[in-house]
């Protein structure tokens, strides 16, 4: 385990023109009985009135980072993650503008499962806002899919809190100062879709000791939406609602794919994906984009839109 004895806790949120739904986010935050030594908002939309919100909330434990350049996801996460870094931090807790910790609780509970079961990283159950025993993102464990809190809980290990080798990583994760050294920094090429997933493969392949620790929980947007089922439900693929998410979320799977680890699934991916626009959506043009941009991110093409 690498969380030292009372860590001085970084948190680290990321927004972009959401000034409201960020504020809901800074209050819980603020108010966690586990008290996290800064607050820092990385604000991708440069708004002065982000800047006074920070300072409202948080006080002098409030650090807001404006950027002229929107940094996206990944970059906002590596900026905020290493300004932790350089002020000291033994560990970051993310969030971002539109979800926010269950309860004041959440900190401190994680801190606990770290300790309790020897982790270098460890993440809240990610919950539907409107409906909290709904996941927020469907988990797929071999072929089966869960999709409440409930089903995530091993019949045979009840009394278990912890989830092993699952994390959601920028959704309430918790990480220990010695994994961002292990693991690095998000990749600010990718910019949104798929930065989490490239980050938790890293966390896989580092061999470092993580999980979902199963008494507490994230509050967000309900994004299952965009996973649609094909095969009569027995696979799924991901179509999300607007051509800007399609071209990152397509790109970036194209690099995922390409990279140790994950090489594996590259005829599975493409399967799927051709069983979807040809013969479920009957969109040969649909698929071409997606061939297209797949192809570009498997090149390290990074251009964008």
């Amino acid at each position: 385990m690498s969380f030292v004895a009372d860590p001085n806790i970084a948190a680290v949120i990321v927004t972009h023109n959401r000034r409201d739904m960020v504020a809901e986010s800074l209050r819980i935050v603020a108010q966690q009985r586990t008290a996290p030594r800064w607050i820092i908002v990385v604000d991708n939309g440069n708004d002065p009135a982000v800047r006074e919100l920070v300072t409202e909330i948080c006080g002098e434990r409030g650090i807001w980072l404006g950027s002229a350049t929107n940094l996206g996801g990944a970059g906002g996460f590596a900026y905020g993650f290493l300004h932790a870094l350089a002020l000291g931090a033994d560990a970051v807790w993310c969030a971002d503008d539109d979800g926010r910790p269950a309860d004041d609780t959440v900190l401190g509970t994680l801190l606990e499962c770290a300790y309790q079961h020897q982790l270098d990283e460890v993440s809240p159950v990610v919950v539907d806002k409107q409906q909290p025993e709904l996941l927020a993102f469907p988990l797929r464990r071999g072929t089966t899919w869960r999709r409440t809190r409930a089903e995530l809980i091993d019949p045979q290990q009840q009394e278990s809190n912890l989830l092993p080798g699952i994390a959601s990583l920028f959704n309430g994760a918790l990480l220990s100062a010695t994994a961002l050294e292990r693991i690095g920094v998000p990749d600010y090429r990718l910019f949104i879709r798929g930065d989490e997933v490239e980050y938790h493969r890293r966390l896989v392949r580092s061999g470092l000791r993580f999980g979902t620790c199963l008494t507490c929980a994230y509050l967000h947007p309900n994004g299952s939406e965009e996973f649609k089922p094909i095969l009569g439900g027995r696979m799924h693929t991901q179509y999300p609602d607007n051509a800007t998410k399609r071209f990152f979320t397509y790109r970036n799977r194209g690099y995922l794919m390409n990279q140790p680890g994950m090489r594996r699934l590259i005829p599975q991916e493409y399967a799927r994906f051709a069983w979807f626009f040809l013969i479920q959506q009957k969109d040969p043009a649909g698929f071409w984009r997606w061939f297209t941009l797949h192809q570009q991110g498997r090149k390290e093409q990074f251009r964008r839109p």
